[in-house]
């Protein structure tokens, strides 16, 4: 009885452990960086953001306030950077948010670190095509595809809670 006892405890718990992953309660919103400068004479490798670019940044605060983001998470790129700041600098009146960088090219690894934060909202700001990539693998689906080259406006919010996900996309 003993045995029993200890092995239907042991398997209560080692279940409790493996179906975890997605117990916590989050809100992770990624988007592609704003209009980012394509002229002749922009930076072709790290450009600035554009006059538009810089005002859609700034209506980013305005749009994912709402979550309490805790935690900004960006690429090295200037553009990517600039659209986050005015976030990072105004979400809270009483201290400026830290952005934080991840490896682009290890997106499965930096998804599997999003999905152990004990943060309740979280910011990701990347590219075109790495931006739906993410979120396919935050949802475990092949449901989105790369973004147009022309496309800002889209923010993905995906609510993960008590291993429920729910994924929209919308615009700004």
């Amino acid at each position: 009885m003993k045995i029993f006892v200890f092995l239907f405890f042991g398997l209560l718990l080692s279940t409790f452990a493996c179906g975890n992953l997605y117990a916590q309660n989050i809100t992770i919103i990624l988007l592609r960086h704003a209009e980012k400068d394509a002229s002749a004479s922009a930076n072709k490798a790290d450009p600035e953001l554009t006059v538009e670019g810089q005002k859609r940044a700034e209506r980013l605060v305005e749009t994912v306030k709402k979550y309490q983001p805790e935690q900004i998470f960006s690429t090295i790129f200037r553009r990517t950077r600039a659209t986050v700041t005015p976030l990072a600098e105004n979400l809270n009146p009483d201290y400026r948010l830290q952005i934080q960088f991840y490896d682009y090219e290890e997106l499965e690894d930096f998804a599997k670190r999003l999905l152990k934060l004990k943060a309740k909202s979280v910011v990701v700001v990347g590219h075109n095509t790495t931006t739906p990539e993410l979120a396919n693998l935050l949802i475990k689906q092949d449901k989105y595809q790369p973004l147009d080259d022309s496309e800002y406006n889209k923010i993905w919010i995906i609510k993960i809670r008590k291993n429920k996900i729910e994924d929209k996309v919308i615009q700004y």
